[in-house]
């Protein structure tokens, strides 16, 4: 090679190089949200095709104050939603169908669903049980593309429907999906998918409900009309500094959002991973032994699904409702990540003595497990009991695991 040829192969690749890292730096992201429609229902469905085209809901019963966890679209045709009592769900519509929930088959469920959008991208934030985001800027294939593989994908291999938005950030992606389900037409899943094009963000949300936007809940909202504000577009039409006069911090927030700005990244499995039980009770309690029987039990099941997944949470999360409806949550951190459900269930019952009176009812009680992570696995001297008590749980998740819940419990 002479030395022209390598004199212009250097320049070549120099200019090449630096092309690919401006391309890189300035090419815009592409952020796909995806929901699945009615999950509980749709899960049930699978189970039971005779469900298909019936109103019918999953959750309590009426007369034990149960509520709908998730409802059909044909339930929905007579007004049926989600979060309702039951008892109301059940004047509404007279032959609704109630089917108990099976939370563990959703979460098995859940956890195919989210195994295949890994297979497309390791850039999955999953924000619940049935939706997540995803990162898809760097396939190749065009968005509407892969948006339309993924839910044949999603639909051929679990019988699963879903709804997908795609723009370039979270917050427009997310509301993206909630306006292609909404414009769907038919009486069925409506496997929406809204696709906003690079640049079009404000004008996308600019005619849509300023209740639409993440943080405008009732009051807010009413703030917001009193001011004569009523879309998205209202708010973006305000000056920055105003709506930060107005609501303070939040209000500049509103005023990005409103812009479509929103620069948050995709968050990945362990940063955002959370596991919870919780109960609502048929009647108001206030023994104090079934308050902390309930508690006990539903630590051992967060344990069990953190030593079925290898986790561990740091913190402690307590979750109490009173009969007045009001909720309040206590939480505390221990010195290392658990997945032991002594004591788990030890720093519950601590947070639980410490905000209930004695004899005060409680409606619901939860408790849940944050913070997590890869289990710690650094066994000192001073660690072999604690070591000794986690092989032991395992061995008992594996017989439960083969043989049923019952088949053995700790002493």
């Amino acid at each position: 090679m002479t030395f022209l040829q390598r004199l212009f192969n250097t320049i070549f690749w120099s200019f090449f190089t630096i092309g690919a890292l401006h391309y890189n730096c300035t090419v815009p992201r592409t952020i796909l949200h995806l929901d699945l429609d009615a999950f509980f229902c749709a899960v049930e469905e699978t189970q039971n095709p005779s469900l298909r085209g019936k109103p019918f809901a999953v959750g309590g019963k009426p007369d034990e104050r149960g509520a709908v966890a998730s409802c059909s679209y044909a339930a929905r045709r007579f007004g049926v939603r989600s979060a309702m009592p039951m008892s109301r769900a059940v004047r509404l519509c007279r032959n609704l169908i109630i089917v108990p929930g099976r939370h563990r088959l959703y979460g098995e469920v859940s956890e195919k669903v989210m195994a295949r959008l890994h297979n497309l991208t390791p850039l999955v934030e999953q924000i619940s049980i049935d939706e997540a985001f995803l990162d898809i800027s760097d396939i190749a294939r065009p968005p509407e593309r892969v948006a339309r593989d993924l839910q044949a994908a999603i639909r051929d291999e679990l019988q699963l429907p879903s709804s997908i938005g795609i723009a370039s950030n979270k917050l427009v992606a997310k509301i993206a999906t909630e306006v292609g389900k909404k414009s769907a037409k038919g009486d069925g899943p409506p496997f929406g998918l809204t696709i906003v094009p690079h640049g079009d963000d404000a004008k996308f949300l600019a005619p849509l409900p300023a209740d639409m936007l993440w943080g405008v809940g009732p009051k807010t909202s009413a703030r917001l009309a009193d001011l004569g504000i009523h879309t998205i577009g209202d708010i973006a039409r305000w000056p920055e500094a105003e709506m930060a006069r107005l609501f303070g911090e939040n209000g500049r927030e509103l005023w990005n959002h409103a812009h479509g700005i929103d620069n948050r990244p995709i968050v990945t499995e362990y940063e955002t991973k959370s596991i919870s039980q919780e109960t609502t009770f048929s009647v108001d309690i206030r023994d104090e032994k079934t308050l902390e029987k309930t508690l006990r039990e539903q630590s051992k099941e967060v344990a069990r699904q953190l030593r079925r997944s290898d986790l561990a949470g740091k913190t402690i999360k307590l979750k109490i409702r009173w009969p007045d409806f009001t909720t309040i949550t206590r939480q505390v951190s221990l010195p290392t990540p658990t997945d032991n459900e002594d004591e788990i269930t030890k720093a519950a019952l601590k947070l639980l003595h410490a905000v209930r009176k004695p004899n005060q009812y409680v409606r619901l009680l939860g408790v849940g497990v944050s913070g997590i992570g890869a289990p710690i696995r650094q066994l000192g001297l001073w660690d072999a009991g604690s070591e000794k008590s986690r092989k032991l749980q395992e061995v008992v998740d594996q017989l439960q695991e083969k043989y049923g819940r019952d088949v053995i419990h700790k002493g």
